[in-house]
């Protein structure tokens, strides 16, 4: 099993994210700095950490959309390999059109940081297989631009496919309909704003977030 985790240039959850797919998933995890314009054959999975890429200047994600690897990202996702967007990862991926909506400043204009509940939406993909539908999960946030805008349409399409994978048990940051997670159409791309690589250990405070993980594992085995 292969691995690859994307770097940007203020990314700060790349070793997060690359410890917990190595301890769970058992992968061979490669870094990937942005600039790479072509990422390793025969990946089975890629993933978008968080951070602040280019210190959110202009929008979060919107100058890391267009980095040279985002094109092979794009071009794997189209192919049907799994991509996991995480915090400014989801930013990104919204950004660079994998995932409608997009991510706004937090309601409040205040930086959230803290573990919150989450209602699992959506238990029927590749991510989230391994939880229970109506289940809440315990899972930390850490940003400043989380709140999910789509227009109405969008929301009502995303709701109607059974693409929100995840929701905010309580409002955390002013998300349309308490969205913390999306799928894209195909179910391969999740992003999603809560850091589940966070939340894999008891030491940690919990272990909620290991699961998505462990999906994966079968999913792709």
């Amino acid at each position: 099993m292969h691995a690859a985790v994307i770097q940007f240039p203020g990314s700060n959850c790349d070793r997060d994210m690359a410890v917990a797919v190595q301890q769970i998933m058992g992968a061979r995890t490669s870094l990937i700095w942005h600039g790479e314009a072509e990422l390793p054959d025969n990946l089975d999975l890629i993933a978008i950490p968080g951070g602040f890429s280019y210190g959110d200047y202009l929008r979060s994600g919107a100058m890391a959309a267009r980095s040279p690897v985002m094109q092979s990202v794009i071009a794997a996702a189209s192919r049907g390999v799994p991509v996991l967007g995480v915090c400014n990862g989801f930013q990104i991926l919204t950004e660079a059109g994998l995932l409608p909506g997009a991510l706004m400043r937090n309601a409040g204009i205040r930086f959230v940081c803290r573990t919150v509940q989450l209602k699992v939406e959506n238990s029927q993909s590749i991510f989230t297989s391994q939880y229970e539908n109506g289940e809440q999960i315990a899972i930390p946030v850490a940003h400043h631009d989380g709140n999910y805008f789509a227009d109405s349409e969008t929301l009502d399409r995303l709701e109607g496919e059974g693409r929100v994978a995840f929701r905010y048990a309580e409002s955390v940051n002013g998300s349309a309909r308490d969205i913390a997670g999306i799928l894209n159409n195909a179910g391969n791309v999740l992003g999603m704003m809560p850091h589940p690589e966070r939340m894999i250990e008891p030491l940690q405070g919990g272990s909620d977030g290991r699961r998505l993980f462990e999906a994966l594992i079968r999913e792709i085995a």
